[in-house]
């Protein structure tokens, strides 16, 4: 099945050779990677699997450090990959949003064709994305670039697991009431804040959101696709499997065994990023969101 992975991970050879003496800087790196899940990919690791699975394009960033200058030491390898190959790769920035020199990372990072911000960490990043006091000038930022942002979120209930956070559908609901125009993906099928689109007046909020399927082998049974076609909500689903610690073939056999057809499996699989991607701003801050330089 020929996909378009929307969430995934990897490390400049730096971070992988420092990963021990980072850890004692960045806890929540430190919980990330270790632990029986963790994987470590570079973009090599990344393109081969793409090779191997039939990916179309990946969406691809680093991780979200609370520190700034590893945040861009993580930029600087995306941007770079982009650069090599731009007909595969789509790119996301990483900042910790309330560090100083975070409006102007991000500006740099659009300027050289990356597409998004993300996936930022609001516990591990020290963000509430509920308060609009610490959201305004991400905002701001994204909307006057073009860009969207991917959260990580996970469900309030169901088991812990490391890195799951604190942030669920009332704190995810509550960013996109405040910045209604910001283009928005929530992982992990947004920890149940599509289930919310069924009542009118927050259907209306959540217009600019979409969710990303990062993880779902670990999270629901395939019954959860029918339900999000049944709900009318197959457009607003966006392939993504948290490469590296998950790669196609486990999403393959959900999509088998979940019944919902050809139609509805390649728009959830492919198409929706597909038109996600080309409906970005054309401003020229964003013109490597399927390929292509940005202007100088």
């Amino acid at each position: 099945m020929k996909t378009v992975d929307f969430h995934v991970h990897v490390y400049p050879p730096e971070v992988i050779r420092d990963a021990e003496s980072l850890s004692l800087r960045e806890p929540y790196f430190n919980a990330l990677t270790h632990n029986r899940v963790h994987r470590w990919a570079m973009l090599e690791d990344l393109l081969d699997r793409m090779e191997r699975d039939d990916v179309e394009r990946a969406v691809v960033g680093g991780f979200a450090f609370r520190d700034l200058g590893l945040c861009k030491l993580c930029n600087d390898y995306i941007i770079e990959g982009v650069r090599k190959h731009p007909d595969r790769l789509s790119g996301l920035c990483l900042v910790p949003p309330l560090a100083r020199g975070a409006s102007e990372e991000i500006l740099r990072c659009a300027d050289a064709g990356l597409v998004g911000v993300g996936e930022l960490f609001p516990e591990g990043q020290n963000i509430d994305i509920s308060d609009q006091e610490q959201t305004w000038r991400l905002a701001g930022v994204l909307h006057e670039a073009g860009l969207f942002v991917l959260w990580h979120t996970a469900e309030p209930v169901g088991h812990e697991y490391a890195g799951k956070g604190n942030v669920g559908p009332r704190e995810a609901a509550a960013f996109c009431r405040h910045h209604p125009e910001v283009r928005t993906v929530f992982a992990h099928l947004g920890g149940g804040l599509w289930l919310y689109e069924l009542m009118p007046e927050m259907r209306l909020y959540l217009t600019h959101a979409r969710y990303d399927l990062a993880a779902l082998p670990w999270l629901y049974e395939p019954a959860v696709l029918r339900t999000i076609v049944g709900a009318g909500l197959t457009h607003k689903f966006l392939m993504g499997t948290d490469f590296p610690i998950l790669d196609s073939s486990r999403y393959e056999r959900m999509f088998a065994a979940s019944g919902i057809g050809e139609e509805a499996a390649e728009r959830i699989a492919r198409l929706n990023a597909l038109d996600f991607l080309s409906s970005l701003s054309p401003s020229g801050r964003s013109r490597g969101a399927l390929g292509g330089s940005p202007s100088r």
